[in-house]
């Protein structure tokens, strides 16, 4: 499960960057972003959208195997919103132990 919820993290945070890239050079570096290009922004944008529904799914079952309280899965879910914020929960809860089967004892 670590290894699971540790590796969509990254991968939504990841995709999050490609999306915010393909949207940059559509609409700051291209000289008319109205000229109807669209560059990489639907292919990012597709990423980033199949990476989040994973996370929100690898989450769910994290709360459900690691025994997260309701306010923790709520925070988790809730970093997904803001750009690279799951990095930021899954430092805080691998520091916190909350990715370890172990604490939970035989399971």
């Amino acid at each position: 499960m670590k290894t699971a919820f540790r590796t969509v993290a990254r991968l939504e945070a990841l995709t999050w960057a490609a999306l915010l890239v393909a949207m940059f050079f559509k609409w700051v570096v291209q000289d008319d972003p109205h000229a109807g290009i669209e560059g990489g922004v639907p292919v990012a944008g597709l990423l980033h959208g199949i990476a989040f529904m994973v996370y929100v799914a690898v989450t769910l079952v994290a709360w459900r195997v690691l025994r997260w309280s309701p306010k923790v899965a709520l925070v988790a879910l809730a970093c997904a919103v803001p750009p690279f914020l799951t990095l930021v929960f899954e430092v805080q809860a691998e520091r916190r132990g909350l990715l370890d089967e172990s604490r939970l004892g035989a399971v």
